[in-house]
């Protein structure tokens, strides 16, 4: 390889080492801080699919339930969208957007998670529960 090729290439070569050091806890600038608020994101979004995955494994013999929960989780995901944009709005088109939208969805998919859980949880007999026990 020549040497102004490696040379080219080395800020891509360090990129990701760099985005994994990012200290969250002591962010000082909005681009740092938006990665972060990302990351939260996407953490909270990957425990949602795994209750997610538990209830859908829980409803595979009853479609009719399941055909519910997608629809309901649809839903709640247009509704997560457009509640987060509103509470965003404020900031539209700034630097601070994408940390207040990312924290907003972050938010209100933990609400969802912990809702979700406690479909979990139902006790053996609770009828009001539509999720069977394990």
């Amino acid at each position: 390889m020549s040497p102004r090729l490696l040379l080219a290439l080395t800020p891509f070569l360090f990129t990701s080492v760099v985005q994994a050091a990012v200290d969250c806890a002591n962010a000082s600038d909005q681009a740092t801080m938006n990665q972060c608020a990302g990351q939260e994101n996407k953490a909270a979004d990957k425990e949602l699919n795994a209750v997610y995955q538990q209830i859908t494994a829980r409803l595979k013999d009853e479609p009719a339930r399941k055909k519910l929960l997608i629809s309901a989780q649809r839903a709640w995901i247009g509704f997560r969208d457009a509640e987060c944009g509103f509470s965003a709005s404020g900031v539209k088109g700034g630097s601070m957007y994408p940390m207040i939208y990312s924290s907003c969805v972050t938010r209100v998919t933990k609400d969802r998670t912990e809702a979700l859980k406690q479909y979990l949880k139902c006790e053996e007999g609770d009828v009001g529960c539509p999720v069977p026990g394990a």
